[in-house]
């Protein structure tokens, strides 16, 4: 690992002449899909340089969500501002070994604090959590009214989560029915949901809300500025059902003890701003268990993580519990 992450920091270091940036050495803050570092501009300002996993996303689509960002901005949406390199362009390609491009871009720096972590309580001291949940709402209302009136330009390309993208043949977060780790009855159990999932999907698909989403709205790409919230890594941004947004931001949370309080809150500030979106509120629970299945996906794509078999264990559970939930 240490020299991955050498390795990285010599590439992010090199890339700072695109934007003409002081010399420094690039903080790395994390290691996932992107590699994301934080560095300092001329002014002294912090920013995020975000050196892109070879091949996950085309050029087209790194470029398509640049665009989509920027368009939020300038609608007044708490998102990171793409920052031009010294050519003007949004994204630049770097010297790589072998023939997939290495793609970087720089942008601005959001303040706040996390929502939360993944599999801890959410911190609570000197938050009101329903007025923040609320406010979360609210925003990803906004957010789709916003995806709405963007214009895209002629090659927008970014995934899909329709039928085809959560439960077709090839998903885009993997296939959840098909992973080796998962024991044999497990694999039976989700073949069996999938197939009854697409056929409940089909059956409402046509009616319902669909388009530009975030898509990865878990607590930690949720930022809390005072009583506000700003959103940020939209490395997974694409077309998708509202309510699949809806249920991303909400999965992770319930296992709090006022989940129902935090959930209405969340709703209740949506339909503010979106009211036409209160009558498929219904179909929450059957959004929540595709989300679920989705995460069985990406780590069946990820054998090699340290934790996986637990990590999978632990999801297999949830969507068994979240598909008594849709049954009842």
């Amino acid at each position: 690992m240490d020299g991955i992450v050498e390795t990285l920091t010599a590439t992010a270091t090199a890339a700072l002449a695109h934007w003409n940036l002081p010399a420094q050495v690039p903080q790395l803050l994390k290691y996932r899909e992107n590699a994301v570092f934080k560095v300092r501009l001329a002014d002294g300002q912090p920013a995020a340089l975000r050196l892109h996993r070879p091949a996950y996303h085309s050029q087209a689509a790194l470029a398509s969500e640049l665009a989509w960002m920027a368009d939020l901005r300038r609608q007044g949406l708490a998102v990171p501002e793409p920052i031009p390199a010294v050519t003007g362009a949004l994204l630049v390609a770097l010297p790589a070994d072998g023939d997939v491009p290495h793609y970087a871009d720089l942008i601005g720096w959001v303040e706040g604090e996390p929502l939360g972590e993944t599999g801890v309580p959410l911190p609570r001291e000197g938050r009101d959590l329903p007025a923040i949940f609320a406010a979360i709402g609210r925003d990803m209302a906004r957010m789709h009214n916003a995806a709405d009136a963007f214009s895209k330009a002629d090659g927008f390309e970014r995934p899909a989560w329709d039928g085809a993208g959560l439960l077709g043949e090839a998903p885009f977060w993997g296939r959840f029915w098909d992973c080796e780790a998962l024991q044999p009855e497990d694999r039976d159990y989700l073949t069996c949901l999938r197939d009854d999932l697409a056929v409940k999907l089909a059956g409402i698909a046509a009616v319902l809300d669909y388009g530009l989403i975030h898509a990865d709205l878990v607590r930690e790409n949720v930022f809390v500025q005072g009583e506000g919230v700003a959103f940020i890594d939209f490395d997974d941004c694409g077309f998708g059902f509202r309510l699949f947004e809806l249920a991303t931001a909400l999965l992770r949370n319930r296992r709090e003890a006022d989940f129902a309080d935090l959930r209405d809150a969340l709703l209740a500030g949506y339909a503010e701003v979106r009211p036409q979106a209160k009558a498929e509120f219904v179909h929450l629970p059957l959004f929540l268990l595709l989300r679920a299945l989705t995460y069985i996906g990406w780590a069946a794509a990820r054998p090699d993580l340290p934790d996986n078999a637990a990590r999978l264990k632990r999801y297999v559970a949830d969507v068994r519990a979240l598909a008594e939930e849709v049954s009842r």
